[in-house]
């Protein structure tokens, strides 16, 4: 399909994958998208920044450097940026369509139906796009769907109506009448206000004038001569200035005990003075409307009840339609120009226009409404929802071609640099993610021969012989065990699987499978874990080990606490847990775990607990694991006691030894084993070494995490 991504301050128009439907989901082949001037045009401006500008403009970009760096060295971290800064990003947020597909659980809404849907980074500019539930309106039948391409700038500016909460007959004034003023003044005739309205454009004065409002201003001196010098009732500010004068003006026109409503990027240097002696009421307005940045409401599907939150953004986009289809709204006054899908470079490039700057810029896309379920079936057939983009021929030289499977920022900051960096033993021939986007430029940036949001595309390609899963922790069991079926080599992240069910079932079926199989438990093939196996391969007595993880908080709401990740017990502790059994090669005899009770709700008793396992050899180990730490320490920390010695593995990048002349280890950077990993499974790929991990070893790390996080959860 083609979809419309930003490069270095440029819009270019490329062939990427489309996505695939999940639950809550709905695709759709869109008509019509809208560009917004304020919000796209800073965007593509602001990506077209050096990088030095771009940090300088955002400090806490330096600290993520930092913090990166830190973690896989400079070499990675240059790779990191240099691939952000080549790829492009989609764009837009607002668009109209047909829809083609519906996932599970998806009410109300079926193939075929007209929608308008919402969304940055869902609604974006692109022959078919894939939005959640609460991210699309059906379009009523009186509304043309060129005007439903409005609707997230439409509930942008009723939410900003609605936090003025206006009443019959008050004044209100509107400063900035680019597209978002235009329909706030409309907006606020519908309410029965009398509205005033100020701009630096004369051009869209008159046009405010001519679609109902009653007063031009040039000053807040013009709004206290309209009101016998009281002052408006309300001021919405939808004008984007850094400036910091517009808010003032806005507090010197409005009426003492009024309100002012911020819809609007600006400057927000309040002088105490007259906004202390109004007691003016200043609110922000949160974009659409509640829901808004809540990802169980937006991606979760989960509504807020109708009774407690009246007016939600899907609530508020539905009535800005209706009030169109009811003919009390114009749209069509508002839009300037239309282009055509494959004309958008030009029209990102008339936004850069000093003298006059669009309005309202519509993209069209080649679809027949009036024959709307003919051409969603044509459109399967056309080539548009095609889920595989080819790059380049695949290279046949002997190497492992591996399909990387997800590319979040692990992957792309380990797994892909790391096979780039064997590229003598392999190489990197699809990458399948999600966003077809992003699965795109990944695969540019790593040379890969293909993309696709489509993980069965390389299950089917009989030229991958091995599928690296790296996507999120929900995914993992059902993708291992069909690639296993399919004879695929399979390195899967962990973790292996998230409940007992996954796990019985791969039990049951991968060790009558024949092709090669592992779990990214890396910290056994560190230099520091490796070489504390060589010192106590000889070893007399069982070990005392203490493992301490800082693991740093996260946020409760994070997908890695949610059913996608299984919580952090499941999805990091396991790596301690398997660390645990590469130094006993024992099995379990007994597992204890115990955690805090915590007095706040942002913090979870999953992510600070201790464990202790005890083998049937008889060591005894113990793992400290907490959120609650300073970042400033190291995260990893780890002693092993044995035979009158100790070792020491201070974050992967030391190791003592103390009570032996034996050497340790040291690195400049924090070496995990995440390439010795990858080396170790070529070797038994091509039957140069055995497995890298028994799979004995990969079952028990996971009943172990399963076991924990069952005695925790429970109390």
């Amino acid at each position: 399909m083609k979809q419309v991504l930003i490069k270095r301050g440029q819009a270019v128009v490329e062939d990427v994958p489309a996505s695939l439907v999940e639950e809550g989901e709905i695709l759709v082949e869109v008509a019509y998208s809208l560009i917004s001037p304020g919000t796209e045009g800073a965007s593509v401006s602001s990506s077209g920044e050096s990088l030095l500008r771009k940090v300088i403009n955002q400090p806490l970009n330096v600290l993520k450097v930092i913090d990166i760096a830190k973690t896989h060295g400079i070499s990675k971290t240059r790779s990191i940026i240099k691939g952000s800064l080549e790829s492009g990003y989609p764009i837009g947020y607002s668009c109209s369509g047909i829809v083609v597909k519906t996932g599970n659980g998806v009410v109300n809404i079926k193939p075929g139906d007209r929608v308008a849907c919402a969304g940055a980074g869902r609604a974006n500019h692109a022959e078919v796009v894939l939005v959640p539930r609460n991210l699309c309106v059906k379009i009523p039948d009186e509304c043309d769907i060129s005007d439903a391409a409005s609707v997230t700038l439409g509930a942008i500016a009723m939410q900003g109506v609605r936090r003025a909460d206006v009443k019959l007959g008050e004044k209100v004034a509107v400063i900035g009448l680019g597209l978002i003023g235009q329909i706030t003044v409309q907006l606020l005739k519908i309410a029965g206000c009398r509205v005033m309205g100020i701009d630096i454009d004369n051009e869209r004065v008159e046009l405010a004038k001519k679609l109902g409002m009653d007063w031009i201003i040039t000053s807040p001196e013009d709004a206290l001569n309209l009101t016998g010098r009281l002052g408006v009732d309300s001021t919405i500010i939808t004008a984007s200035s850094s400036s910091s004068e517009i808010i003032q003006q806005a507090i010197e026109m409005t009426r003492k005990k009024g309100k002012v409503v911020v819809v609007g990027d600006v400057g927000l240097g309040i002088k105490r003075s007259p906004f202390y002696e109004k007691e003016i009421d200043l609110l922000i307005s949160c974009s659409y409307g509640p829901g808004r940045y809540d990802r169980q409401y937006e991606d979760g599907g989960i509504d807020y009840p109708y009774p407690y939150v009246r007016w939600t953004e899907n609530r508020n986009m539905e009535e800005y339609l209706r009030l169109i289809a009811e003919g009390k709204f114009n749209f069509k006054a508002l839009v300037d120009r239309v282009y055509s899908i494959d004309e958008a470079p030009k029209a990102y490039e008339d936004l850069k226009g000093i003298e006059k700057r669009p309005l309202g810029i519509l993209l069209e896309y080649p679809v027949e409404v009036a024959a709307a379920l003919n051409q969603v079936q044509g459109s399967l057939r056309n080539g548009k929802l095609k889920t595989k983009v080819e790059l380049k021929p695949l290279l046949k030289d002997g190497k492992i071609n591996v399909a990387v499977i997800g590319v979040g920022s692990f992957a792309r900051a380990v797994h892909l640099p790391n096979l780039q960096k064997l590229s003598n033993l392999y190489n990197v021939s699809a990458i399948i993610t999600k966003k077809g986007s992003s699965a795109k430029e990944a695969a540019k940036q790593f040379d890969a021969s293909y993309s696709s949001t489509d993980y069965t595309d390389v299950l089917n390609d009989k030229d991958i012989d091995m599928v690296l899963i790296a996507t999120r922790h929900n995914l993992h069991a059902n993708i291992t065990l069909e690639a296993l079926k399919e004879g695929k080599a399979v390195f899967v992240e962990k973790p292996l699987a998230l409940n007992r069910d996954e796990l019985n079932n791969l039990k049951s079926q991968i060790s009558n499978l024949k092709s090669c199989f592992m779990v990214g438990f890396n910290r056994r093939f560190s230099p520091a874990a490796v070489r504390v196996k060589e010192l106590i391969s000889n070893r007399q007595n069982p070990l005392i080990v203490n493992y301490r993880v800082n693991a740093g908080y996260i946020p409760l709401d994070n997908w890695i606490h949610t059913v996608e990740g299984g919580g952090r017990i499941i999805g990091e502790a396991c790596h301690m847990f398997d660390f645990f059994n590469f130094l006993t090669d024992s099995e379990v005899k007994s597992i204890d775990a115990s955690a805090i009770s915590p007095k706040t709700s942002h913090v979870s008793a999953r992510d600070n607990f201790t464990s202790t396992i005890k083998y049937k050899e008889g060591s005894i180990c113990t793992l400290t694991y907490t959120s609650l730490g300073s970042g400033e320490l190291g995260k990893e920390y780890i002693e092993i006691y044995f035979d009158g010695k100790t070792c020491i593995i201070d974050d992967f990048k030391k190791l003592k030894v103390y009570g032996s002349k034996e050497k340790g280890w040291s690195s400049v950077i924090s070496d995990k084993g995440h390439i010795n990993e990858l080396t170790a499974f070529e070797k038994f790929i091509r039957g140069n070494g055995g497995i890298p991990i028994p799979l004995r070893q990969i079952f028990q790390t996971t009943d172990m995490s399963l076991i924990v996080d069952e005695m925790i959860c429970a109390g």
